[in-house]
């Protein structure tokens, strides 16, 4: 089974207040699942890595063997597909999750889209913000 999972995490203040939402569709372009959690203080970079992992670890459990990830964070599409590297100490251990995560699947594709392209994902981050005020 292939899904589409869209992954958005976010801080307010950088660090701060943090969460994190993947949006998960079907090959007809479904909603089938939505997730979504606060994480404590961390850094938007942080949330965005755990994003990932949150929604490949939740399309394992949907049963998916294969994933096109879409996030908006240029920063760990980049770093995850190869072309940065990993400067951050505190990231490496989430880009090596990452890695290993992507690993468990047959095929995988990620890809980076501007925020307003990633809207389902964001309004998630958000709610689970507002909701832990």
């Amino acid at each position: 089974m292939r899904l589409t999972v869209n992954v958005d995490g976010g801080s307010r203040g950088n660090p701060g207040p943090a969460a994190i939402a993947a949006v998960f569709r079907d090959e007809d372009g479904e909603v089938i699942h939505e997730a979504s959690e606060t994480i404590g203080r961390a850094t938007n970079n942080v949330a965005e890595y755990r994003a990932l992992l949150l929604g490949l670890e939740r399309a394992l459990q949907l049963g998916a063997t294969e994933v096109d990830v879409i996030g908006d964070s240029e920063l760990v599409v980049k770093q995850v597909r190869g072309e940065y590297r990993v400067k951050d100490a505190g990231l490496r251990p989430l880009h090596s999750a990452a890695q290993h995560a992507l690993g468990e699947f047959s095929e995988w594709t990620l890809n980076h889209v501007k925020r307003e392209f990633n809207s389902d994902a964001d309004a998630l981050v958000n709610q689970a913000l507002d909701a832990d005020i």
